[in-house]
């Protein structure tokens, strides 16, 4: 169980999200912050949260998978991330749609993927979830 910090529709400023990121610890709470780029990414490292999630804005809603349209933002937010912090976990989200995408968000070096507008607008969410799974392996 835990807690969805910055999402690009409730952004926040460096010190709200660590103060929140330090509440959720306290409560047993998972932390996972969304970021919009790899310097955000970064300077997000800095505060420990739990998992890192980048999300280009644009993308989220869309259908186009960060994954596909910027795998070197991916690659970047890992690279900036593991040089101050190599616990977090790394994940990408925005338009992620297909076990495709999954399949190459793993292949860049995530740890998996956030995920809703694919699941909650599907007429069969199930289905999505299922080819999300067989896209892991």
């Amino acid at each position: 169980v835990g807690t969805l910090i910055n999402h690009s529709e409730r952004q926040m400023k460096l010190a709200d999200i660590d103060a929140v990121i330090k509440m959720a610890a306290e409560k047993d709470l998972v932390s996972c912050v969304c970021t919009s780029n790899p310097p955000i990414s970064a300077a997000v490292a800095y505060l420990h949260p739990d998992i890192i999630s980048i999300e280009p804005p644009e993308l989220i809603g869309s259908g186009i998978a960060v994954s596909k349209a910027k795998p070197g933002e991916v690659s970047k937010t890992i690279q900036l991330v593991r040089k101050v912090n190599s616990e977090a976990l790394l994940l990408c989200g925005a338009g992620i749609s297909h076990g495709e995408d999954v399949a190459v968000a793993l292949k860049l070096k995530t740890q998996g993927v956030l995920v809703a507008s694919a699941i909650v607008k599907a007429k069969d969410p199930y289905s999505i979830l299922r080819e999300f799974a067989d896209a892991i392996g």
